[in-house]
């Protein structure tokens, strides 16, 4: 099968890298597009694959098309493909908050499948989460399921909604680990650390712990337990983030991201549906 990459953002980029180390595609079986003609040199420079400006032309090409252009110009960018598009393409969504009804009714195109991924894609650590439409049959989602997989973990869910639920989670999760690793070596800075050891201590400590409550048959409160003695300084500094609301903060930050994705989704049905 051959594969088409409509958009050429770092998210795209990411995803041909993976699929080119892993051997899920050759090199000559990929196409991208990209409107800036420096951008197109770049990654065809970079991966050796074919690259154009023009979306049409390289939709024609795949057997796969991956819609990875910015939400707010999909409606644009599906004008120019739906006239190409063949029944047996299936489009791969990786936008952000649009629905397959809403990518279905545009581009007047059944085989579809939305997926939420997110950055460590580019370190081949990612996570996945994806849908498809009745129409992609179970051959065609054990190939599309091996993308995925090359680009970490990934995991199907027969309802929609769970795309969006791990937008919230997972796609907008990293933003949430950045801002605690940067208060966290900031807090190290303060100490008296250099910049350089605290972040060398931050960055271990997390991914030490993270392989350690991955690799338990434990709660992650039990895992917490352990490193908590009575009136010790895991006990202080505990209670310290408890009375900043840490907790309910974080809770609160993932349900926003949730009802933003909704918002977002409901506002490009609602474009459509005015259009017509």
């Amino acid at each position: 099968m051959k594969i088409a990459f409509i958009g050429a953002g770092t998210m795209a980029s990411s995803m041909i890298k993976c699929i080119i180390e892993k051997g899920v595609y050759e090199k000559e079986d990929i196409v991208g597009s990209s409107p800036r003609l420096a951008r197109a040199r770049e990654l065809s420079k970079q991966f050796g694959i074919k690259m154009m400006q023009n979306n049409a032309e390289a939709a024609s090409f795949g057997d796969i098309v991956v819609l990875s252009v910015k939400p707010q110009i999909f409606s644009t960018v599906a004008k120019e493909l739906k006239e190409v598009l063949q029944d047996h393409q299936i489009v791969l969504s990786i936008m952000a908050g649009i629905p397959i009804e809403v990518i279905q009714r545009e581009l007047t195109h059944k085989k579809a499948v939305r997926v939420m991924p997110n950055t460590p894609v580019q370190v081949g650590q990612g996570m996945s989460v994806w849908t498809a439409t009745e129409e992609v049959s179970e051959e065609e989602r054990i190939y599309v399921r091996e993308i995925f997989s090359s680009m970490g973990k990934e995991l199907f869910v027969g309802n929609e909604d769970y795309v969006d639920m791990a937008t919230a989670l997972n796609g907008t999760g990293p933003a949430f680990v950045f801002l605690f690793l940067e208060a966290m070596i900031s807090a190290g800075v303060h100490l008296g650390f250099s910049r350089r050891v605290s972040k060398e201590l931050v960055y271990q400590t997390v991914l030490g712990s993270i392989l350690f409550a991955m690799n338990s048959d434990k709660h992650t409160a039990e895992l917490r337990d352990m490193v908590t003695s009575p009136g010790g300084t895991t006990t202080e500094a505990l209670y310290e983030l408890e009375k900043g609301t840490f907790r309910t903060v974080l809770e609160k930050a993932v349900y926003a991201a949730y009802k933003r994705t909704k918002y977002l989704g409901e506002l490009s049905k609602e474009k459509k549906e005015g259009g017509q």
